[in-house]
């Protein structure tokens, strides 16, 4: 009966540490990013705006014409 004891007792110590040391490691990076507008050097493929339609809005698209 106290060998269950003792395991039990060293499984809460052993989970208690885990939990500590889990919550220590999360709480040291948090905040750690900084916004920016600027693109990073390098950056590919990020959003432009579109060129120009060569149509209007609402116009149907010109299909070629097949014989």
């Amino acid at each position: 009966m106290t060998n269950h004891r003792v395991a039990l007792i060293l499984f809460a110590v052993a989970l208690a540490t885990a939990l500590v040391a889990a919550t220590i490691t999360t709480l040291e990076n948090v905040n750690t990013r900084v916004a920016s507008n600027e693109t990073p050097p390098g950056a590919m493929g990020l959003a432009r705006p579109h060129p120009p339609l060569d149509r209007a809005p609402g116009v149907p698209l010109e299909t070629p014409v097949r014989r």
